[in-house]
C-alpha cells in the first residue's frame, strides 16, 4: 500500500466545517489500513506536513496525495501533476474535469452517478461518510422539543418556521460552532434540516448530510429537505419527514404530532450499519487496493480510451445525426 497524504487548506478553526472533519474522519479509518497523515497547504501549523515542504522530497512515487475541497481542486490537480493523485469527491457541481488517471472516491451515490456521467473513463468508488460512535441513542430523557443549527438553514425555516413554533413549544437554535452535537441530538426530540436553498445559492449540491443522519442516530426525529446527498439515506414517512411542505401551518401541525407520537421515525441500527467503522474499514481495504493496482499499471501504460470532452462529444452528435440522416435518405 502506497503512503497517503491527505490534503487540506489548514485544521484551525478558519477551516472548521463537516467537510473537514469528515475528511479528517477518513483519514483515521485510512489508518487502520496504511500509513496515512494529513498535509495543509494554505496555512503553516506546527506539527503538520506543508505542502511546499512535501514536494521538496524525493520518492514521491510511491505515495497517494487524496484532495477534496471542492473549489481548490483545479489547482491542486494542475500542482500535483504527474503524481498519483485521488480525489475524494463530497460536494458535486464545481463544474470543473478530472483526467482518467485520477481514481474517484465519492462519500455519496448521489455524487458517484454526477461523476459516473462526467467522467466515465476512471475508476469510481463509493465510500460513505463515518458516524463515530457517540452518535448513539442514549435512551435519556429530552428536554428541547426542537433544535435548528442556523448554518445552511433556509430563509424560510428560520424566519416563518421558527417563529411560528417558538410560542408552542421549546426551541433551541444553535448559532455557533458545538463541539459535541452528540449530547444536543440526544437531547431533543426533533430537529430540523432545510439545506436545499444554501446549497442552490452556493451552485453545488449537499455532498452528504452528516446532520439529519448523526441525529437520527441519536433517536432524534428529523424534518429535513431532501437534496444532493440526503436522498442516498432519507425516506420520508419512514425514517424522516420532509420539510417546507406547501404552508407554514403543515409544518407546524407534524412537527408538534411528531413531538407527542410514541413511536418517533429514525433511522435503524441496521441502517446505519453501513456508516459505522467496523463496514466502512473493509471496504476502504477493498478501495485502496484497487486503487494501489491501478497506479501500478498507470506507471507501465499509457491510456488509450479517450476521455469525454466537449470536442468529442460534439464529433460524435455530429457523427450519429450524419447517420441518421443518411439512414432516412436511403429509406425514401
Amino acid at each position: 500500500m502506497r503512503h497517503l497524504y491527505f490534503l487540506v487548506p489548514g485544521t484551525g478553526k478558519r477551516y472548521h466545517c463537516g467537510g473537514l472533519f469528515a475528511e479528517l474522519k477518513t483519514l483515521k479509518l485510512a489508518q487502520q489500513v496504511c500509513s496515512a497523515e494529513v498535509v495543509t497547504y494554505d496555512q503553516r501549523e506546527p506539527d503538520t506536513l506543508f505542502l511546499d515542504d512535501l514536494l521538496q522530497q524525493p520518492n514521491l512515487d510511491n505515495s497517494i496525495f487524496v484532495i477534496s475541497w471542492g473549489f481548490h481542486i483545479p489547482r491542486l490537480v494542475k500542482r500535483l501533476w504527474g503524481y498519483p493523485v485521488v480525489y475524494h469527491a463530497h460536494s458535486s457541481g464545481y463544474g470543473f474535469n478530472l483526467p482518467g488517471d485520477i481514481p474517484i472516491v465519492t462519500v455519496s451515490r448521489n455524487s458517484m452517478g454526477y461523476w459516473g456521467q462526467k467522467r466515465p473513463n476512471g475508476l469510481i468508488f463509493y465510500l460513505p461518510n463515518h458516524i463515530s460512535p457517540e452518535f448513539t441513542n442514549q435512551q435519556q430523557p429530552r428536554d428541547i422539543d426542537v433544535l435548528v443549527q442556523v448554518r445552511k438553514s433556509s430563509d424560510y425555516l428560520l424566519n416563518q418556521l421558527i417563529p411560528a413554533l417558538d410560542s408552542r413549544c421549546n426551541v433551541v437554535t444553535l448559532t455557533g460552532f458545538v463541539d459535541d452535537l452528540s449530547v444536543l441530538f440526544n437531547r431533543s426530540k426533533v430537529f430540523l434540516y432545510d439545506s436545499a436553498e444554501y446549497w442552490a445559492l452556493s451552485r453545488v449540491s449537499e455532498g452528504f448530510g452528516l446532520p439529519p443522519m448523526e441525529a437520527m442516530a441519536c433517536g432524534c426525529q428529523v424534518f429535513t429537505s431532501i437534496n444532493g446527498a440526503l436522498a442516498d439515506y432519507l425516506d420520508p414517512g419512514f425514517n424522516c419527514y420532509k420539510i417546507g411542505v406547501y404552508s407554514t401551518g403543515y409544518d407546524c401541525d407534524r412537527i408538534l404530532t411528531a413531538l407527542q407520537t410514541p413511536t418517533p421515525l429514525a433511522m435503524t441500527l441496521a441502517d446505519l450499519a453501513p456508516y459505522r467503522a467496523d463496514a466502512l474499514i473493509p471496504r476502504l481495504e477493498v478501495i485502496l487496493s484497487d486503487i494501489n493496482q491501478f497506479f501500478d499499471h498507470r506507471a507501465k501504460h499509457p491510456a488509450d480510451i479517450p476521455d469525454l470532452t466537449k470536442p468529442r462529444l460534439a464529433r460524435l452528435w455530429l457523427q450519429r445525426t450524419t447517420a441518421k440522416v443518411r439512414k432516412k435518405l436511403k429509406v425514401r
